[in-house]
């Protein structure tokens, strides 16, 4: 049992100094262009609590906005609702991206303080078939590096080969019937297409 950072840097060892030193406190031209091509990202976030929570965050290339090269936003498309990412930055502002981009193997890890924004000049740039979202998440960037390929290359993420059939799994809209009582797997599948038709933006 690993139950202190001794113990783990016992484990472990201690880190490169090139894994080190790869810290930014800002983003440089490299980080600005990875963004610039991501058209996905997930964002960490927890609330006053502790409780942890990730979310997935995409659009077409280049979607997230980089203000400056410490700050950047990230439009909230329509979803479910629930609302958990905002909820907890509202809480505890702390949050983690990471970026991907189709193709590379690699990653861009980006950590800093965030806020919910309805700012109209802001959220206007970040319309999307003359649709606006409601809020934007502003990031104040402390920390961005780029992480290594090794989690890429052993999943093998890009490789076509690795695609699963869509049959081998449930629809939604069939989970969902199983797992909340009263729910039609048919009308629930109606209603969850008819969302990605239409409620993209």
């Amino acid at each position: 049992m690993v139950r202190t950072v001794e113990d783990l840097r016992h484990l472990y060892g201690e880190p490169s100094e090139r894994a080190r030193l790869k810290e930014l406190s800002k983003l440089d031209r490299h980080c600005r262009r990875f963004i610039e091509l991501s058209p996905f990202l997930v964002i960490g976030t927890a609330d006053a609590a502790g409780n942890a929570d990730c979310s997935p965050r995409g659009d077409g290339p280049g979607f997230v906005q980089i203000l400056d090269d410490r700050t950047l936003g990230i439009p909230d498309r329509p979803g479910n609702n629930r609302a958990d990412t905002l909820s907890n930055i509202i809480a505890n502002p702390n949050v983690a991206l990471i970026f991907f981009v189709p193709g590379i193997n690699e990653t861009l890890r980006v950590n800093g303080r965030a806020r919910v924004v309805t700012d109209a000049a802001l959220l206007d740039r970040m319309a999307v078939n003359d649709k606006v979202p409601k809020s934007a998440i502003l990031v104040a960037v402390e920390q961005a590096f780029l992480h290594c390929a090794k989690a890429l290359i052993r999943s093998r993420l890009w490789d076509p080969d690795m695609r699963v059939e869509r049959s081998v799994y449930p629809s939604l809209g069939k989970v969902l019937a199983d797992q909340i009582a009263g729910v039609d797997a048919e009308v629930a599948e109606a209603s969850i297409e008819q969302g990605y038709r239409e409620k993209l933006y």
